[in-house]
């Protein structure tokens, strides 16, 4: 069996002394009880010791829909879409999909004012399914295949992201074929790398996606776009990270992007829209500290203004496209508590928290190391607040949702457990490892709840294998 790393295992409680373990979470919170404003959707709230999303208590969703259970705030969600299409007036927003998508997440975006960004068939499918019309719809991908690229213009959709030279020549022959001249945005790899507080703005071509700006590679690109009778070059694309907590990596992106752009407006090319991605962070732990959507969104504005100014070209369109920071914080995982033991390590100890979930609802964690809050949510508790793990029931010893939390040393077997801010990339994301079904996905508005996606079955699982047909 293959298994993933492991951090190093930290003591169990207060009364150690460990100074790797002090220095990744502190000290206990004072009340372990308490849900931080910053984590949790908007509408969490505790009545009588259990959590509650939108006037819809856990225990109430579980026992009604099953666990683990994706509850989302609608409500909350909605907020975030219209602060940002508020925020980039006279931008364009587009929901970046794969951040999590259905049918209802596509209309509540489209009824926000946000347009949506896809990168697969099956992305476009969805949107296009749930009433989005195709001339809201940008399409991403670094592979997009001929059937995808052909589907995309027979639906309209308004901007094609070119990712290589290749792709170029699929889209200028399908075109030719279909009579559609779609409008293309050129990705383009800056050298810029950014996440949280920190970014590196040197030597980050060596990746999959885009065309490097090193070398002219985008600029021959973006030309041979632009002289290409069948596509019509509208503009530039860039990506520099995720989960960015402030400005100063999209600065030094859109001052070398303005370059780009004024090499091409010499050589006689109009660009009229820079689209600079996404990536915009949300907190996952109250020490999280993200800005405030209308100040990134001024500072992007004025970032752009002026380096266009500088390069001495007209300023174009700007273009973002958040995901996370949307539907990331809108969402939490409820888990059922199935074990419970200590774990003796020589002299320290730490509990072992395990839920009937997993890797397979939240990768995120194995993958990323990424940290999480989690919470006792279906009772408050007194007890001493005891260094705890929270992991999955799947056969690998990476399986950890929340690798470091302080939960009450009285947590039992049939407790329920809350992990905020999984809205984003954790469903999106999930799998059937182990044969284990997909949580379905709720949202909870004024008190009752409402199916997004449905809970797999067993059987939706062995449908798909040909020896019971």
């Amino acid at each position: 069996m293959d298994t993933l790393a492991c951090m190093p295992a930290h003591p169990a409680g207060p009364r150690h002394e460990d100074l790797t373990h002090a220095a990744r979470i502190g000290e206990p919170p004072a009340d372990l009880n308490a849900l931080s404003e910053s984590v949790w959707p908007a509408t969490a709230a505790r009545v009588d010791g259990v959590l509650e999303l939108a006037g819809v208590p856990v225990t109430q969703a579980v026992a009604e829909y099953g666990s683990p259970l994706f509850l989302l705030d609608e409500r909350h969600f909605r907020q975030a879409a219209r602060a940002y299409a508020q925020a980039y007036a006279g931008a364009d927003v587009y929901y970046a999909a794969k951040a999590f998508l259905s049918g209802r997440i596509a209309r509540w975006a489209d009824e926000q004012g946000l347009r949506i960004d896809v990168c697969t068939m099956g992305e476009l499918e969805v949107a296009l399914r749930a009433g989005v019309s195709g001339d809201r719809l940008l399409f991403h991908g670094n592979n997009k295949s001929e059937q995808e690229l052909r589907r995309a213009l027979e639906a309209g959709v308004s901007r094609i992201v070119a990712d290589s030279f290749d792709e170029i020549g699929r889209l200028s022959r399908l075109a030719e074929q279909t009579g559609v001249r779609p409008n293309v945005l050129v990705r383009v790899t800056v050298g810029v790398e950014a996440h949280t507080h920190e970014f590196i703005a040197t030597a980050h071509e060596d990746q999959k996606f885009g065309l490097a700006l090193a070398g002219g590679v985008a600029a021959s690109a973006a030309k041979a776009v632009a002289e290409d009778p069948h596509l019509n070059l509208i503009g530039l694309h860039s990506h520099i990270g995720s989960q960015i907590f402030d400005a100063a990596g999209f600065e030094v992106a859109a001052h070398r992007m303005a370059g780009l752009v004024a090499d091409l407006v010499t050589d006689g090319h109009r660009i009229e829209e820079l689209n600079l991605g996404g990536g915009m962070g949300i907190a996952y732990t109250p020490d999280d500290d993200p800005p405030r959507v209308q100040d990134m969104a001024k500072q992007l504005q004025s970032i752009v203004t002026r380096e266009c100014e500088l390069a001495g070209v007209p300023v174009p369109r700007l273009a973002v496209e958040p995901g996370r920071a949307i539907v990331g914080s809108a969402g939490i995982t409820v888990y059922e508590v199935g074990t419970v033991k200590t774990v003796d390590l020589g002299g320290r100890s730490r509990l072992y928290v395990s839920v009937d979930g997993g890797m397979s609802d939240n990768i995120r964690t194995a993958l990323y190391g990424a940290d999480y809050t989690v919470v006792l949510a279906g009772r408050n508790s007194s007890a001493e607040p005891v260094l705890s793990r929270v992991v999955g029931k799947h056969c690998e010893s990476g399986d950890v949702v929340v690798r470091d939390a302080w939960l009450p040393g009285d947590v039992q077997p049939g407790d329920l457990l809350a992990v905020a801010a999984t809205g984003a990339y954790c469903r999106s994301m999930a799998s059937n490892y182990n044969y284990v079904p997909k949580p379905a996905v709720v949202a909870a508005l004024d008190g009752s709840c409402s199916v997004v996606l449905h809970r797999e079955s067993l059987e939706d699982l062995i449908r798909g294998d040909a020896a019971f047909d």
